[in-house]
């Protein structure tokens, strides 16, 4: 089996880490990159990852970045990314402004920039994969987390855009639900703005129902097994869809809408 040649842009997070040591267990060719020198960064680099620095709200680190990867990393078969900030916290109009642009850069804009720069270095001789992560607020009104929520809404309908304008690469987008990891310490530290979603929080971390690591790489990897027409420009619940059935993949195929973003009720009248 040919080796596959991997991208995790932030493998020092949580989800990165993971997604990580089970590719690399597949003897993937794997290259990631950190903010900082977290205990995930030394772990990593313990276990004798490629890791390079990446500043993602500074244009000038990404170009670094990029030209590295396209170096060394000159024909990849699977991208993912998975940054992500829940700040500034608060109302839309007690929140200054430039922190809530700058989210929509990190979770949002900077993200379509690096795959931008990647694209031209995908395998073509295969179809690759490009994973991104949804988050909560799409079929309802997070309080208080707009720049977040927003720019995972505008992953989602990018994700369909993307499908829908290349034959030759998936796209898919994944909603993990909760999951114990480092981006819930916003919440915990802006108590008073976070409101209710501080307590619910605390419960849901201390609960046995958070998402386990292993659901989320099994899904990953069975959405990279599927056909381009079947999973491609999804938007796939790990908590809610039956994801990895041959009933799922039949109803995907039969169902250009399904798992997109839609209007509700657009046949009321």
């Amino acid at each position: 089996m040919k080796q596959k040649k991997s991208i995790i842009i932030s493998i020092t997070s949580d989800i990165g880490e993971a997604v990580a040591y089970d590719w690399q267990s597949r003897s993937d060719k794997i290259v990631g990159t950190y903010r900082s020198k977290n205990k995930n960064y030394k772990d990593l680099n313990d276990k004798d990852f490629d890791l390079i620095s990446l500043d993602i709200l500074d244009t000038k680190s990404i170009d670094n970045c990029i030209k590295y990867i396209s170096k060394y990393y000159d024909s990849w078969d699977k991208l993912i990314f998975c940054p992500a900030s829940l700040e500034p916290i608060g109302r839309f109009e007690e929140t200054e402004f430039d922190d809530w642009a700058n989210s929509l850069t990190l979770n949002f804009t900077s993200q379509m920039r690096i795959l931008h720069a990647l694209l031209p270095f995908r395998n073509r001789l295969d179809i690759p994969s490009v994973i991104f992560f949804a988050g909560g607020g799409t079929n309802n009104a997070t309080l208080n987390y707009s720049a977040y929520t927003v720019s995972k809404i505008a992953t989602i309908k990018m994700t369909e855009l993307l499908d829908a304008e290349m034959d030759d690469v998936k796209f898919i987008i994944y909603g993990p639900g909760w999951v114990k990891t480092k981006i819930h310490n916003a919440t915990l530290k802006y108590s008073e703005e976070s409101q209710s979603n501080y307590q619910k929080t605390i419960d849901k971390l201390k609960s046995n129902e958070c998402t386990p690591y292993s659901d989320i790489i099994d899904s990953i990897n069975w959405g990279i097994n599927c056909e381009k027409k079947t999973i491609s420009g999804r938007n796939i619940s790990i908590v809610d869809d039956k994801w990895a059935t041959k009933d799922l993949e039949k109803a995907l195929e039969e169902d250009i809408n399904m798992y997109k973003l839609r209007r509700d009720k657009n046949d009321w009248n």
